[in-house]
């Protein structure tokens, strides 16, 4: 139906609500607009396209398991990622190239002193991983690049500049006397190594065309100016493909030469095995085969060990009666000597009275050997005669026949 054929009423509803849809369209439209660019910020953000990434290469000697775009690690944490992987001349020493990038801060943990980069296993299928380590702030460990854009200067500018604003300027180099005596290091500040208490030490320097690198601690860019190049001991202004921003790999076997290496070694050593099993399988047979007579041995000495236990028992029964029996001995023998003990002391006596019975006992009996009638029961061995003369020995009478 056409739209001036509606009452006024309806139009009137209907205007309102073409402008309900209207508004509903945009701010569909805007929280659409708002939620597509928070995403693009939060990705680029979390990609690191805001901060400054510093541009680094390295030499590896296989590019396996290493893809572009790959993450670079750092303490556990993803610093960078890795841009280009390529492969060298065939005049080159080198394999392969490997660029990556370092976001900020990061690229400021990475120094000349203990800052290198390890190629490690990541996986089973081959894949491997970067990751760069952290450097000391030793003395004579410098950043290997910098924001801070470094200014060639003569002597006499830079120790004016020093005394202008002191603390500002520090050196970008290190200074020798001769090729080998570093007296000043890269770091220091200019108007203490500028100092007219160093101008004997100064005066024996050779700095090229008189002057000296020095830079600005409070001026930053927002990119990488600078590069340490240890080949000339400072700084310089850095260039993409520059060779400055380089850190030395330490690249472990990947997994499958890990398995290769293992499974050789493994084959080698299969033969000694083989033969140890097969000793361990006779020691094993010889083993059994012992067992098996030392059970017929034990079989064998069973009624022998029947009979000793026997024996044991009927000596250790025998043994117990003839102890008891020995004990009941002395508790008899302990008896009499105790009764002996009491009667003689409880008479005094009896020891003199058993002397005199023993004496006369030995009167009784020498009286009945001088009888005639018994002294033949008490006849002596007579001695031996010998060659004396001896008086003759007179014959015993008897009383009767004396008497006649």
């Amino acid at each position: 139906m056409p739209l001036q054929d509606l009452t006024p009423q309806l139009r009137t509803r209907l205007n309102k609500m073409e402008r309900a849809v209207g508004w509903f369209v945009f701010l569909a439209t805007a929280l659409l607009l708002f939620g597509f660019g928070y995403y693009l910020y939060h990705t680029a953000e979390r990609k690191g396209w805001f901060v400054i990434k510093a541009p680094f290469h390295t030499y590896v000697q296989s590019s396996a398991g290493l893809n572009v775009g790959d993450p670079v690690y750092m303490m556990g944490f993803p610093v960078g990622q890795i841009t280009r992987i390529h492969a060298m001349p065939p005049e080159n020493k080198n394999n392969v190239l490997v660029d990556f990038e370092i976001r900020d801060n990061y690229f400021r943990y990475l120094r000349t002193g203990g800052s290198y980069l390890k190629v490690n296993s990541a996986g089973f299928l081959n894949q491997r991983q970067l990751e760069v380590t952290r450097g000391t702030n030793a003395l004579g460990s410098y950043a290997i690049v910098v924001t801070q854009p470094v200014s060639v200067l003569g002597l006499d500018e830079a120790k004016q500049l020093a005394k202008t604003s002191p603390g500002d300027w520090q050196l970008a180099q290190d200074v020798f006397i001769g090729k080998t005596n570093l007296i000043f290091h890269a770091y220091d500040a200019v108007e203490t190594v500028l100092d007219d208490s160093n101008a004997q030490l100064l005066a024996q320097c050779n700095f090229a065309s008189n002057s000296i690198y020095v830079f600005n601690n409070k001026v930053d860019r927002s990119r990488i100016v600078a590069s340490w190049d240890g080949r000339v001991h400072r700084y310089k202004i850095f260039q993409p493909g520059d060779d400055t921003a380089w850190l030395h790999t330490v690249e472990a076997p990947t997994v499958s030469d890990q398995l290769q290496a293992i499974v050789t070694q493994v084959q080698s050593a299969l033969p000694g095995i083989l033969a140890l099993t097969n000793k361990i399988s006779a020691v094993l047979d010889n083993a059994a085969n012992a067992t098996s007579n030392l059970n017929k041995t034990l079989i064998a000495a069973q009624p022998l060990v029947t009979n000793a236990n026997t024996l044991v028992v009927n000596v250790d029964t025998n043994l117990n009666l003839l102890t008891l029996q020995v004990g009941a001995t002395l508790e008899n023998l302990a008896g009499i000597t105790s009764n002996l003990n009491v009667q003689v002391q409880s008479n005094s006596n009896m020891l003199g009275s058993i002397s005199k019975m023993v004496v006369d006992s030995d009167d009784f009996v020498q009286g009945l050997k001088r009888h005639w009638l018994l002294r033949s029961a008490f006849k002596t061995k007579e001695p031996k005669p010998t060659n004396e003369i001896s008086a003759p020995i007179s014959r015993l009478q008897s009383p009767r026949d004396a008497s006649n």
